[in-house]
């Protein structure tokens, strides 16, 4: 074999652990908070703490109204924390929702080491949690970018009123070959965040808003999803929108508005 052949090689696996054991770094990028931390809003709002295990503890906050509709629970992208994420929280308090938004392990005040699993454990304690306080068809699972896969999970195990995708991948392996095509992802990935499994096990009506021109995950991701179930998923293309900024576009508000109308 040339030796060019044996360099090529020798890279693939020297990447392919670096992959492995640096991909945390590369995937999420928290803002980690004081524990003392105060956040300030100017509309009423309280902070949660979801104490799952011994060493593990979700910090959330809680956006309320004196007599809501319901109550969205928000699952953000892989970057910040809440306290930049909350201001997201006015697109449904405006139409009289609750809003719940929770920070993964790592991010914010949230505490405990990663992975896939315990952050979709994670996530069903918290949707545990407010089920208490919430009729299950009065919840609403947001999922956005990274957060889809959170929120489709829980949307799959669960028998929330609605689960709404903003920018969704058809798998978190499907995103990373784009970049890494030559890395054997199926034994380097350790996040592979399934929303194409378990979109199909969704009973609720789903709804995916995504850009037309967003770079990071096309729009074929969607498109791809919702071919998987024509009859239960609606597809909404924001013209022009990208993977960032879809909340700038006066059509994702009128979509939004639309669909809680409903519940």
């Amino acid at each position: 074999m040339p030796p060019v052949i044996w360099y090529i090689i020798g890279g693939i696996a020297v990447l392919s652990v670096a992959a492995y054991f640096l991909q945390d770094r590369f995937i999420f990028k928290p803002e980690r908070l004081q524990q003392d931390f105060r956040f300030v809003y100017d509309i009423p709002f309280r902070e949660y703490f979801f104490d799952v295990e011994p060493g593990v503890r979700i910090n959330g906050l809680h956006f309320f109204r004196e007599a809501p509709h319901g109550l969205i629970l928000y699952f953000h992208g892989n970057t910040r924390s809440i306290k930049g994420w909350a201001k997201y929280a006015r697109d449904f308090y405006r139409f009289n929702y609750d809003v719940v938004l929770v920070d993964y392990r790592g991010f914010g005040k949230s505490t405990g080491k990663r992975s896939e699993k315990d952050m979709l454990s994670d996530m069903q304690f918290v949707y545990d949690s407010l089920k208490k306080q919430y009729p299950e068809d009065h919840m609403i699972m947001y999922g956005r970018s990274i957060g889809s896969g959170f929120a489709t999970k829980l949307a799959s195990d669960n028998k929330p009123r609605y689960l709404i995708l903003d920018a969704p991948y058809y798998s978190f392996r499907k995103v990373v070959e784009r970049f890494l095509p030559m890395l054997p992802l199926r034994w380097v990935l350790r996040y592979h965040l399934r929303t194409d499994l378990w979109i199909r096990k969704v009973r609720c009506h789903t709804y995916i808003l995504h850009g037309t021109r967003d770079w990071l995950i096309p729009l074929r991701h969607s498109e791809n999803l919702q071919k998987l179930n024509p009859a239960g998923i609606t597809l909404i293309r924001i013209e022009g929108g990208g993977h960032n900024n879809l909340p700038k576009f006066d059509s994702y508000h009128n979509f939004i508005r639309d669909i809680l109308k409903y519940v």
